[in-house]
Protein backbone atom coordinates (compact mmCIF):
# COMPACT_ATOMS: atom_id res chain seq x y z
CA UNK A 1 0.00 0.00 0.00
CA UNK A 2 1.54 3.19 -0.65
CA UNK A 3 0.74 7.26 0.69
CA UNK A 4 -1.57 7.66 -2.68
CA UNK A 5 -4.32 5.28 -1.55
CA UNK A 6 -3.63 5.38 2.65
CA UNK A 7 -7.10 7.67 3.14
CA UNK A 8 -9.09 4.67 2.74
CA UNK A 9 -10.21 3.55 6.62
CA UNK A 10 -10.94 -0.20 5.08
CA UNK A 11 -7.15 -0.11 3.83
CA UNK A 12 -6.05 1.01 7.26
CA UNK A 13 -7.99 -1.77 9.08
CA UNK A 14 -6.52 -4.28 6.99
CA UNK A 15 -2.54 -2.97 6.99
CA UNK A 16 0.04 -4.54 9.74
CA UNK A 17 1.45 -2.86 12.07
CA UNK A 18 5.07 -2.83 9.77
CA UNK A 19 3.29 -1.49 7.29
CA UNK A 20 1.64 1.44 8.96
CA UNK A 21 5.24 2.32 10.47
CA UNK A 22 6.46 2.37 7.31
CA UNK A 23 3.63 3.80 5.69
CA UNK A 24 3.79 6.63 8.41
CA UNK A 25 7.63 6.88 7.56
CA UNK A 26 6.77 7.38 3.92
CA UNK A 27 4.43 10.04 4.51
CA UNK A 28 6.12 12.18 7.01
CA UNK A 29 9.14 11.88 5.04
CA UNK A 30 11.23 10.30 8.08
CA UNK A 31 14.08 7.58 7.27
CA UNK A 32 14.86 5.67 10.71
CA UNK A 33 18.17 4.06 11.06
CA UNK A 34 18.32 1.58 13.89
CA UNK A 35 21.29 -0.50 15.74
CA UNK A 36 20.28 -3.36 18.43
CA UNK A 37 22.27 -3.31 21.35
CA UNK A 38 21.17 -5.60 22.83
CA UNK A 39 22.75 -9.34 23.14
CA UNK A 40 21.04 -11.76 20.90
CA UNK A 41 18.45 -13.66 22.70
CA UNK A 42 19.55 -17.25 24.91
CA UNK A 43 23.52 -16.30 24.55
CA UNK A 44 25.10 -16.02 27.88
CA UNK A 45 25.55 -12.33 27.56
CA UNK A 46 22.15 -12.02 27.18
CA UNK A 47 21.35 -13.57 30.49
CA UNK A 48 23.81 -11.79 32.11
CA UNK A 49 22.57 -8.88 31.28
CA UNK A 50 19.04 -9.22 32.13
CA UNK A 51 19.79 -10.40 35.79
CA UNK A 52 21.78 -7.52 36.05
CA UNK A 53 19.05 -5.29 35.23
CA UNK A 54 16.93 -6.94 37.36
CA UNK A 55 18.97 -6.82 40.48
CA UNK A 56 18.89 -3.38 40.20
CA UNK A 57 14.79 -3.64 40.52
CA UNK A 58 14.88 -6.37 43.02
CA UNK A 59 17.01 -3.83 45.27
CA UNK A 60 15.26 -1.33 44.60
CA UNK A 61 12.24 -3.42 46.09
CA UNK A 62 14.14 -4.84 49.41
CA UNK A 63 14.69 -0.78 50.04
CA UNK A 64 11.15 -0.14 49.86
CA UNK A 65 10.13 -2.94 52.32
CA UNK A 66 12.64 -2.21 54.56
CA UNK A 67 11.61 1.96 54.32
CA UNK A 68 7.54 0.25 55.48
CA UNK A 69 9.04 -1.63 57.68
CA UNK A 70 11.59 1.15 59.28
CA UNK A 71 8.16 3.77 58.91
CA UNK A 72 5.93 1.36 60.86
CA UNK A 73 7.93 -0.61 63.64
CA UNK A 74 11.12 1.99 64.04
CA UNK A 75 11.23 3.72 67.47
CA UNK A 76 10.27 7.61 66.85
CA UNK A 77 9.53 8.55 70.53
CA UNK A 78 11.80 11.33 71.51
CA UNK A 79 14.89 10.20 73.99
CA UNK A 80 17.30 12.59 75.80
CA UNK A 81 20.90 11.93 75.01
CA UNK A 82 22.63 9.35 76.98
CA UNK A 83 19.76 7.50 77.89
CA UNK A 84 19.14 4.09 77.28
CA UNK A 85 17.33 3.67 73.68
CA UNK A 86 18.67 7.09 72.47
CA UNK A 87 20.76 5.52 69.67
CA UNK A 88 17.86 3.46 67.99
CA UNK A 89 15.45 7.45 68.09
CA UNK A 90 18.57 9.01 66.97
CA UNK A 91 19.15 6.72 63.62
CA UNK A 92 15.25 6.65 62.81
CA UNK A 93 15.24 9.41 60.66
CA UNK A 94 18.64 9.00 59.00
CA UNK A 95 17.29 5.59 58.30
CA UNK A 96 14.09 6.16 56.53
CA UNK A 97 15.99 9.01 54.34
CA UNK A 98 18.94 5.99 53.08
CA UNK A 99 16.20 3.40 52.74
CA UNK A 100 13.31 5.38 50.41
CA UNK A 101 16.29 7.18 49.01
CA UNK A 102 17.79 3.88 48.41
CA UNK A 103 14.16 2.59 47.02
CA UNK A 104 14.51 5.77 44.13
CA UNK A 105 18.10 5.52 43.40
CA UNK A 106 17.96 1.59 42.59
CA UNK A 107 14.74 2.05 40.84
CA UNK A 108 15.99 4.86 38.43
CA UNK A 109 19.55 3.24 38.06
CA UNK A 110 17.68 0.04 36.82
CA UNK A 111 15.60 1.82 34.44
CA UNK A 112 18.83 3.50 33.10
CA UNK A 113 20.40 -0.01 32.47
CA UNK A 114 17.54 -1.01 31.15
CA UNK A 115 17.62 1.49 28.50
CA UNK A 116 21.28 1.53 27.78
CA UNK A 117 21.19 -2.43 27.06
CA UNK A 118 18.23 -3.40 25.35
CA UNK A 119 16.93 -0.18 23.75
CA UNK A 120 17.81 0.12 20.34
CA UNK A 121 20.01 3.03 18.95
CA UNK A 122 17.52 5.14 17.10
CA UNK A 123 18.27 7.66 14.41
CA UNK A 124 15.61 9.15 12.79
CA UNK A 125 15.11 12.77 10.58
CA UNK A 126 11.85 14.25 9.44
CA UNK A 127 10.88 17.21 7.73
CA UNK A 128 7.95 18.95 9.75
CA UNK A 129 5.28 20.83 8.18
CA UNK A 130 2.92 22.30 10.31
CA UNK A 131 -1.00 21.39 10.18
CA UNK A 132 -3.74 19.84 12.05
CA UNK A 133 -2.99 15.44 12.29
CA UNK A 134 -5.12 13.66 9.84
CA UNK A 135 -6.29 9.92 10.40
CA UNK A 136 -3.57 7.99 9.15
CA UNK A 137 -1.04 10.24 11.05
CA UNK A 138 -2.92 9.22 13.68
CA UNK A 139 -3.22 5.76 12.97
CA UNK A 140 0.63 5.52 11.88
CA UNK A 141 1.53 7.36 15.24
CA UNK A 142 -0.21 4.14 17.27
CA UNK A 143 1.58 2.02 14.94
CA UNK A 144 5.12 3.61 15.72
CA UNK A 145 4.01 3.63 20.04
CA UNK A 146 3.27 -0.47 19.30
CA UNK A 147 6.63 -0.69 17.82
CA UNK A 148 8.94 1.12 20.17
CA UNK A 149 7.06 -1.04 23.06
CA UNK A 150 8.16 -4.31 20.96
CA UNK A 151 11.84 -2.43 21.02
CA UNK A 152 11.92 -2.47 24.72
CA UNK A 153 12.17 -6.37 24.32
CA UNK A 154 10.20 -5.79 27.74
CA UNK A 155 7.35 -8.27 26.56
CA UNK A 156 9.86 -11.26 26.13
CA UNK A 157 11.75 -10.75 29.04
CA UNK A 158 9.81 -12.17 32.07
CA UNK A 159 12.56 -11.56 34.75
CA UNK A 160 13.18 -7.95 34.13
CA UNK A 161 9.28 -7.16 33.21
CA UNK A 162 8.60 -8.76 36.97
CA UNK A 163 11.40 -6.96 38.47
CA UNK A 164 10.42 -3.42 36.98
CA UNK A 165 6.69 -4.24 37.89
CA UNK A 166 7.88 -5.26 41.64
CA UNK A 167 10.35 -2.15 42.04
CA UNK A 168 7.56 0.31 40.89
CA UNK A 169 5.13 -1.50 43.15
CA UNK A 170 6.78 -1.27 46.17
CA UNK A 171 7.91 2.49 45.22
CA UNK A 172 4.95 3.43 45.04
CA UNK A 173 3.59 1.60 48.35
CA UNK A 174 6.71 3.70 49.89
CA UNK A 175 5.72 6.43 48.84
CA UNK A 176 1.98 6.61 49.56
CA UNK A 177 3.31 5.22 52.90
CA UNK A 178 5.23 9.29 53.63
CA UNK A 179 1.71 11.07 53.46
CA UNK A 180 -0.92 7.98 54.29
CA UNK A 181 1.58 6.74 57.56
CA UNK A 182 0.00 9.31 59.91
CA UNK A 183 -3.15 7.99 59.78
CA UNK A 184 -2.17 4.34 60.72
CA UNK A 185 -2.79 5.79 64.74
CA UNK A 186 -6.32 7.15 64.93
CA UNK A 187 -5.93 10.57 66.03
CA UNK A 188 -9.71 10.65 67.90
CA UNK A 189 -9.59 7.90 69.17
CA UNK A 190 -11.02 8.73 72.46
CA UNK A 191 -13.73 11.03 71.85
CA UNK A 192 -13.55 14.12 73.63
CA UNK A 193 -10.82 12.66 75.73
CA UNK A 194 -8.28 12.15 71.97
CA UNK A 195 -4.73 13.34 71.87
CA UNK A 196 -5.70 16.62 69.37
CA UNK A 197 -8.08 17.82 71.97
CA UNK A 198 -6.33 17.44 75.37
CA UNK A 199 -2.88 18.66 76.71
CA UNK A 200 -1.37 18.47 79.80
CA UNK A 201 -2.73 21.49 81.03
CA UNK A 202 -6.53 20.00 81.45
CA UNK A 203 -6.28 19.39 85.32
CA UNK A 204 -8.64 16.60 87.00
CA UNK A 205 -11.45 18.19 89.25
CA UNK A 206 -9.64 20.68 92.48
CA UNK A 207 -6.81 19.90 91.06
CA UNK A 208 -4.47 22.79 90.69
CA UNK A 209 -2.30 23.14 87.37
CA UNK A 210 0.62 25.73 88.32
CA UNK A 211 3.07 27.34 85.41
CA UNK A 212 6.29 26.06 85.57
CA UNK A 213 9.62 27.33 84.15
CA UNK A 214 11.30 25.02 82.28
CA UNK A 215 14.94 25.09 83.37
CA UNK A 216 18.25 22.99 82.46
CA UNK A 217 17.46 20.53 86.00
CA UNK A 218 13.64 18.69 85.15
CA UNK A 219 13.75 17.91 88.47
CA UNK A 220 13.75 21.61 89.55
CA UNK A 221 10.46 23.27 90.35
CA UNK A 222 10.49 26.77 89.50
CA UNK A 223 6.80 28.27 89.61
CA UNK A 224 6.09 32.06 88.47
CA UNK A 225 4.52 34.97 89.99
CA UNK A 226 3.67 38.16 88.32
CA UNK A 227 6.68 40.12 89.61
CA UNK A 228 9.02 37.26 88.01
CA UNK A 229 8.59 39.18 85.05
CA UNK A 230 9.16 42.64 83.58
CA UNK A 231 7.43 44.52 81.09
CA UNK A 232 8.05 43.24 77.71
CA UNK A 233 9.47 39.91 78.80
CA UNK A 234 9.25 36.13 78.12
CA UNK A 235 8.95 33.09 79.97
CA UNK A 236 8.74 29.80 78.91
CA UNK A 237 6.23 27.42 81.03
CA UNK A 238 5.10 24.34 81.36
CA UNK A 239 2.48 23.02 83.42
CA UNK A 240 3.05 21.08 87.35
CA UNK A 241 0.84 19.63 89.76
CA UNK A 242 2.29 19.22 93.31
CA UNK A 243 1.25 15.40 93.07
CA UNK A 244 4.17 15.24 90.21
CA UNK A 245 6.70 16.86 92.84
CA UNK A 246 9.49 14.49 93.06
CA UNK A 247 8.55 12.31 90.29
CA UNK A 248 11.38 12.57 87.63
CA UNK A 249 9.49 11.03 84.55
CA UNK A 250 6.65 12.99 85.08
CA UNK A 251 8.34 15.74 85.30
CA UNK A 252 10.41 15.06 81.65
CA UNK A 253 7.19 14.33 80.07
CA UNK A 254 5.96 17.60 80.89
CA UNK A 255 9.39 18.96 79.09
CA UNK A 256 8.82 17.09 76.54
CA UNK A 257 5.34 16.67 75.28
CA UNK A 258 4.97 18.52 71.87
CA UNK A 259 1.62 20.44 72.73
CA UNK A 260 2.12 21.90 76.20
CA UNK A 261 5.39 24.54 75.41
CA UNK A 262 3.79 28.09 76.81
CA UNK A 263 5.03 31.25 76.41
CA UNK A 264 4.27 33.23 79.49
CA UNK A 265 4.55 37.09 78.66
CA UNK A 266 3.80 40.56 80.38
CA UNK A 267 2.86 42.75 77.71
CA UNK A 268 4.85 46.12 77.65
CA UNK A 269 3.98 48.93 78.73
CA UNK A 270 0.89 50.94 77.80
CA UNK A 271 0.16 47.87 74.99
CA UNK A 272 -3.63 47.73 74.22
CA UNK A 273 -4.41 43.92 74.28
CA UNK A 274 -7.43 43.01 72.48
CA UNK A 275 -8.42 39.23 72.51
CA UNK A 276 -10.10 36.76 70.65
CA UNK A 277 -14.03 36.65 70.42
CA UNK A 278 -14.82 34.79 73.81
CA UNK A 279 -11.57 34.95 75.77
CA UNK A 280 -11.93 38.09 77.78
CA UNK A 281 -11.27 36.46 80.77
CA UNK A 282 -8.04 34.18 79.59
CA UNK A 283 -5.49 37.28 80.62
CA UNK A 284 -4.22 38.36 83.96
CA UNK A 285 -4.06 41.85 83.73
CA UNK A 286 -0.84 42.22 81.30
CA UNK A 287 -0.28 38.67 81.22
CA UNK A 288 -0.76 36.38 78.92
CA UNK A 289 0.08 32.96 77.71
CA UNK A 290 0.29 31.36 74.31
CA UNK A 291 1.09 27.89 72.64
CA UNK A 292 4.68 28.01 71.75
CA UNK A 293 3.82 25.87 68.53
CA UNK A 294 3.58 27.62 65.49
CA UNK A 295 0.03 26.62 63.65
CA UNK A 296 1.35 26.25 60.13
CA UNK A 297 3.86 23.77 61.10
CA UNK A 298 4.56 22.97 64.48
CA UNK A 299 7.37 24.51 64.70
CA UNK A 300 8.87 26.85 67.73
CA UNK A 301 7.35 30.08 67.50
CA UNK A 302 8.74 31.31 70.36
CA UNK A 303 11.46 34.09 69.19
CA UNK A 304 9.33 36.96 71.19
CA UNK A 305 9.76 40.66 69.32
CA UNK A 306 9.44 43.20 72.01
CA UNK A 307 9.58 45.91 70.02
CA UNK A 308 6.86 44.99 67.74
CA UNK A 309 5.00 43.04 70.39
CA UNK A 310 5.05 39.73 68.07
CA UNK A 311 5.91 36.10 68.08
CA UNK A 312 7.98 34.67 65.15
CA UNK A 313 8.36 31.46 64.08
CA UNK A 314 11.96 31.03 62.46
CA UNK A 315 11.23 27.80 60.03
CA UNK A 316 8.57 30.00 57.89
CA UNK A 317 8.67 33.39 59.08
CA UNK A 318 5.30 33.47 60.15
CA UNK A 319 4.70 36.17 62.68
CA UNK A 320 1.78 36.28 65.17
CA UNK A 321 0.23 39.82 66.86
CA UNK A 322 0.52 39.15 70.81
CA UNK A 323 -1.43 42.47 71.43
CA UNK A 324 -4.41 41.15 69.05
CA UNK A 325 -5.00 37.41 70.54
CA UNK A 326 -1.14 35.98 68.99
CA UNK A 327 -3.23 36.27 65.17
CA UNK A 328 -0.92 35.28 62.37
CA UNK A 329 -0.05 38.64 60.47
CA UNK A 330 2.72 37.60 58.10
CA UNK A 331 4.07 34.56 56.36
CA UNK A 332 1.79 30.98 55.59
CA UNK A 333 0.11 30.60 59.25
CA UNK A 334 -3.81 31.39 59.22
CA UNK A 335 -4.12 30.19 62.53
CA UNK A 336 -4.08 32.06 65.58
CA UNK A 337 -1.93 30.41 68.26
CA UNK A 338 -3.36 28.79 71.45
CA UNK A 339 -4.19 30.85 74.08
CA UNK A 340 -4.01 28.94 77.76
CA UNK A 341 -6.30 30.41 80.47
CA UNK A 342 -4.43 31.84 83.41
CA UNK A 343 -5.07 33.50 86.86
CA UNK A 344 -3.16 34.01 90.23
CA UNK A 345 -3.98 31.54 92.85
CA UNK A 346 -4.30 32.72 96.83
CA UNK A 347 -0.79 32.55 96.77
CA UNK A 348 0.36 34.82 94.41
CA UNK A 349 1.49 31.90 91.81
CA UNK A 350 0.31 31.80 88.28
CA UNK A 351 -2.25 28.75 87.24
CA UNK A 352 -3.77 27.57 84.12
CA UNK A 353 -7.77 27.44 84.88
CA UNK A 354 -8.41 24.91 81.75
CA UNK A 355 -6.71 23.86 79.21
CA UNK A 356 -6.34 25.30 75.50
CA UNK A 357 -9.87 26.04 73.75
CA UNK A 358 -8.91 24.47 70.64
CA UNK A 359 -6.05 22.06 69.48
CA UNK A 360 -2.37 23.14 69.29
CA UNK A 361 -0.04 22.56 66.53
CA UNK A 362 -1.36 22.67 62.98
CA UNK A 363 -4.22 23.39 61.27
CA UNK A 364 -6.32 20.43 59.91
CA UNK A 365 -9.80 20.53 58.34
CA UNK A 366 -11.82 20.46 61.56
CA UNK A 367 -11.00 23.11 62.56
CA UNK A 368 -11.82 27.00 62.09
CA UNK A 369 -9.25 29.72 61.53
CA UNK A 370 -9.40 32.88 63.91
Amino acid sequence: MTSENADDPDALREMTRDQLVELGGERDEVHVVKTPRAPFAGTKDARWAERSVAAWFALSMLFAVAFVACFVFWPDDYVVPGEPGYGWYAWNTPILGVTFGGTVLALGIGVIAYVKRFFPEETAVQRHSPGPSEPVDRATAVARFAEAGDDTGIARRGLVRRAVLGAAGLAGVAAVVLPLGTFVRNPWRGGEDAALWVTGWRGAPGETVYLRVVTSEPSEIVRVRPGDLAPGAMMAVVPFRESERGDEEALLAAERATDTPVMLIRLPQDTRFTPQPGREDFAYGEYVAFSRICTHLGCPASLYDTQNNTALCPCHQSAFSIAEGAKPVFGPATRALPQLPITVDEEGWFVATGDFPEPVGPAFWEIRSR
